[in-house]
């Protein structure tokens, strides 16, 4: 999954994306690198971010979705944790909603998307942009998100989503601290219990980071970031997961070739 953010302030590439015809080259750059769904994003959810009113994030990703539609034919995914913004945007051609919420945002989500021919990625996270960091106290952090993410995913099947629409993603770096992120990923079999297809979206993130330069994380590059991405995705492939979520589509790729090719090798031995 191909991250394309049509947004002014997201955390690593705000407002390369604004333009139609820009977001549009870039979803074809995904694609050619090995991207088989683009995940287009209107607001921005880091922490502290500030929010935006449905319909200006409508007015930013429905052209892009449409366009990625009509001129590319690849599969879309919106990331938006509301509803209105949702329905309008598989109407115009996504087909996958990823709500990082998991239907905590917006109460009317699940009843928003419950008759759409869509995917539905329920993430975990807890409060909001404004205080989720706050919100990152857990005893045991892997059996309390599985135990949250359990709960919403019996309220979107009573709700009227079907089991076999939902992925569920882990939510790292959402109400998480550096610490409770690594002991999430390594523990990410847990969420196999739930029995559904499994999201991860490491890409970029500040525990990344701060494992490369525990004094100063905001100073590592992106670039340095994309490396450490496609590296923990290629630790990742020993799991059961649906998909990962990355912003440089082409070292991941590569990493996947290469533990892959090596895998293959160890099987004709």
């Amino acid at each position: 999954m191909g991250v394309l953010n049509v947004t002014p302030d997201s955390f690593s590439d705000g407002g390369q994306f604004l333009n139609p015809e820009r977001a549009l080259e870039q979803a074809s750059m995904l694609s050619a690198q090995g991207a088989q769904i683009i995940d287009v994003g209107g607001e921005s959810t880091r922490p502290g971010a500030v929010r935006v009113t449905p319909a200006e994030e409508q007015a930013r990703i429905l052209p892009v979705i449409r366009a990625i539609q009509s001129e590319l034919k690849l599969t879309i995914s919106v990331d938006t944790i509301n509803s209105s913004t949702a329905r309008k945007a598989v109407k115009a051609g996504a087909n996958i909603v990823n709500d990082i919420s998991g239907g905590l945002s917006d109460p009317q989500m699940f009843a928003a998307i419950q008759d759409l021919d869509c995917k539905y990625v329920l993430g975990h996270w807890r409060g909001n942009p404004q205080t989720m960091e706050s919100l990152a106290h857990y005893s045991d952090v892997a059996r309390e998100v599985v135990a949250e993410l359990a709960e919403q995913v019996a309220m979107a099947v009573a709700a009227g989503i079907s089991r076999d629409r939902i992925i569920v993603d882990p939510g790292l770096g959402f109400a998480k601290d550096i610490y409770q992120n690594w002991d999430l990923v390594n523990r990410l079999d847990e969420l196999e219990r739930l029995g559904l297809p499994v999201l991860v979206g490491a890409s970029r993130k500040r525990f990344l980071a701060h494992a490369l330069s525990a004094e100063d994380p905001a100073s590592v590059s992106m670039p340095r970031r994309d490396v450490a991405t496609a590296v923990l995705t290629a630790l990742l492939l020993q799991r059961k997961l649906w998909g990962v979520r990355v912003h440089d589509v082409q070292s991941t790729s590569d990493a996947i070739a290469i533990v892959s090719s090596l895998k293959n090798h160890q099987e004709t031995k």
